[in-house]
């Protein structure tokens, strides 16, 4: 099969193949996406603030530059460009700025809070552009899902906003906007060529990125550094996004969505694994009314 006509196969897959095919797909993107926060505090230990993000999106940019050379795939049409800007300044450019920033201040355990309303922030969004009518149901257990992440994620950090908040909610937005964004093309065109665009879109604006980064950042290069470097340009940024997408395209955004409402909970557990930090004996109960909300939201439409 050829780049060309390969374009064609995920409007198929959005009608006919399995729900439990998309949802595993999003899940998969949820796994990528939790290890996004402590991959960038190990980045943080390596290069300042500006430099990871630009330097993220370089190397994501070359991985995804060289598939597209490789399967020799066609420019997008004219009409999904508009889009693709969207996705790139929400989920190439937008998040990892302001997330990275945030974890200037804030520790991954509270910076979560942010992955614990995006799911309702992108159902909202995507209802309100692509005109889908989940029910009452749905909403009613997507509310109390954000609930529960919301409430355990602050006690989890203290109760108490951080001096990040503002760029953390800034994040949230632009994030969702670029999820819902993103699901619309991928239902024309194959995830990885949407999310792979949009890295090629913003490489122009990443090589300058990098190099007034590098120069004004002082760069001290370890281990963990480099190893959190890859994880979210490779991990995080191209394959989490490409199945993300897939997924999304398959089920819907609305539904998709709700997955990630284990995200924050995983973002905890990596925490304490990779960063050391300590949870609260409440996690366990959070974790299973969480999987409850999300249980819920894929079977009631």
């Amino acid at each position: 099969m050829t780049a060309q006509n390969s374009a064609t196969l995920p409007k198929a897959i959005a009608v006919k193949s399995p729900v439990g095919r998309g949802t595993a797909l999003a899940s998969l993107g949820v796994l990528a996406f939790s290890l996004t926060f402590p991959a960038t505090a190990w980045g943080l230990e390596s290069f300042g603030p500006w430099s990871l993000v630009a330097l993220r999106s370089v190397l994501a940019a070359v991985i995804a530059g060289a598939f597209l050379l490789a399967r020799r795939v066609p420019l997008p049409a004219r009409e999904h460009w508009a889009g693709l800007a969207v996705v790139a300044g929400g989920v190439v450019v937008g998040f990892p700025l302001l997330t990275t920033l945030a974890l200037t201040t804030s520790t991954t355990s509270h910076a979560a809070v942010v992955v614990g309303l995006l799911p309702l922030t992108t159902a909202a969004l995507s209802a309100l552009r692509t005109g889908a009518r989940p029910s009452r149901a749905f909403w009613a257990a997507a509310v109390a899902g954000a609930a529960v992440v919301m409430g355990f994620t602050l006690a989890q950090s203290g109760g108490a906003l951080s001096a990040g908040d503002a760029y953390l909610f800034g994040a949230l937005l632009v994030c969702a906007a670029g999820y819902t964004e993103g699901g619309r093309l991928a239902r024309t065109l194959p995830g990885w060529q949407v999310i792979g665009w949009a890295l090629v879109l913003c490489l122009p604006l990443s090589l300058a990125g990098s190099a007034l980064g590098l120069a004004y950042e002082p760069v001290h290069l370890g281990g963990h550094g480099l190893v959190g470097l890859v994880w979210v340009a490779a991990g995080s940024t191209f394959l989490g996004l490409y199945v993300w997408y897939r997924g999304m395209a398959e089920i819907g955004a609305p539904r998709a969505s709700q997955l990630q409402l284990a995200q924050p909970l995983l973002t905890l557990v990596w925490s304490v694994a990779v960063l050391g930090e300590r949870l609260t004996p409440a996690a366990p109960a959070a974790a299973c009314a969480v999987l409850v909300c999300i249980a819920v939201t894929q079977r009631v439409k």
